[in-house]
């Protein structure tokens, strides 16, 4: 937990440095550019570490070791095309079952893409990496690592979107959905949340989702056809979180308080509020449906950015300030409750850390039978 803590302050620290918008001159490094370099590759060599060296950290780390297993002895698997060739082409570049580089390598694809993501459309880096880190969401990715890689490709894929690249944005998404097919969602979920909605257009989705209240089963049969592996198993209980709905709640008050002066009329930021705002009827009205969250996650990662960039349009000074300091408030008590609370259930199990350098990893099915 301390190692944690330390990631993250350390990590934020190095974020505050950083300037994503200083200009770049012809010819010429700044300062400043050298600075944003040198703090870049320090946040992610520390970040890349701590994910690359860890071992039966997450509560499916073995199930994948179990998988990679079965991926080399050519047997079946649930998982994507994409991850069984990667599994592939390291296993035989290595000479044996080298589960640690597969893990190292999609903690560094993660954590590179979610960075130049991030650099690339905060209006703070600062600020949106330090929700980065409050949120959980890298110390998420240590489970679930092909639905985080995805994950961090969606967050690539947003600028193609809200510059209407929509063919570039599907090339994304499908190279994504060979690591996680869950990615697919955001080809519709984007395309509606970029629309300039009209009210009377509000109120027919909002009859349309009351739907998912008495059409459970249809909606199940749907979700079974897509994921055929989850029928008959614990995946189809469905379950939300009244943290995620409290979270979708608060930022979509904070952002009618201020709609007009920073969200309307301001493509990006309608994005933003579309995707929060969808996020929180799936999560109010798709609880049936299995790990809403996945699905739900492609959506509020744009809080990291939507929270900056509705500071930024707030012009009174002790408003601004009194939001920005309730905005800093929350996500650090998001992220304390996290660590202290959630981060050794069995439904993380990123609690107690653990390295290949001191520690032995357990014996997985395979080796069991």
């Amino acid at each position: 937990m301390v190692l944690y803590i330390l990631v993250a302050v350390i990590t934020v620290l190095l974020g505050l440095m950083v300037n994503n918008h200083c200009v770049v001159k012809q010819n010429m490094v700044s300062r400043q550019q050298i600075l944003n370099g040198l703090c870049m590759v320090s946040v992610f060599l520390l970040l890349f570490s701590v994910a690359a060296c860890r071992l039966n950290v997450g509560n499916d780390y073995a199930k994948y070791v179990e998988f990679m297993h079965l991926v080399n002895c050519d047997a079946f698997v649930p998982t994507e095309c994409g991850f069984n060739w990667i599994v592939k082409v390291i296993y035989g570049l290595s000479g044996f079952e080298n589960y640690l580089l597969v893990f190292a390598f999609f903690a560094f694809m993660t954590i590179l893409l979610f960075l130049t993501g991030i650099y690339r459309q905060a209006d703070s880096f600062a600020f949106s990496f330090f929700l980065f880190m409050a949120f959980g969401y890298y110390f998420q990715s240590f489970n679930t690592v092909r639905y985080y890689l995805a994950l961090a490709i969606a967050v690539v894929a947003i600028p193609y979107v809200l510059r209407k690249e929509w063919m570039k944005f599907i090339l994304l998404v499908l190279v994504g959905a060979t690591l996680h097919k869950s990615i697919l969602v955001i080809i519709p979920l984007y395309i509606l949340a970029s629309l300039p909605w009209k009210k009377w257009q509000l109120a027919v989705a909002a009859v349309f989702c009351s739907t998912f209240f008495f059409l459970q089963d249809f909606y199940l049969k749907v979700v079974v056809f897509l994921y055929p592996t989850y029928e008959d198993t614990e995946y189809l209980e469905g379950g939300t979180s009244l943290v995620n709905i409290a979270r979708c709640l608060a930022v979509l008050i904070f952002s009618l308080i201020y709609y007009k002066k920073t969200v309307k009329g301001n493509r990006r930021n309608q994005f933003y509020f579309y995707c929060n705002l969808g996020a929180l009827v799936m999560y109010v009205c798709c609880s049936f449906l299995p790990i809403i969250s996945r699905i739900g996650y492609y959506l509020t990662i744009t809080h990291i950015f939507f929270l900056p960039a509705l500071l930024t349009g707030i012009e009174n000074r002790k408003m601004k300030k009194l939001f920005t300091a309730g905005v800093i408030g929350a996500a650090i008590l998001y992220f304390m409750v996290f660590i202290l609370m959630k981060a050794g259930n069995d439904g993380l199990r990123i609690l107690p850390y653990e390295t290949f350098m001191f520690h032995d990893m357990v014996p997985i099915l395979s080796d069991v039978n």
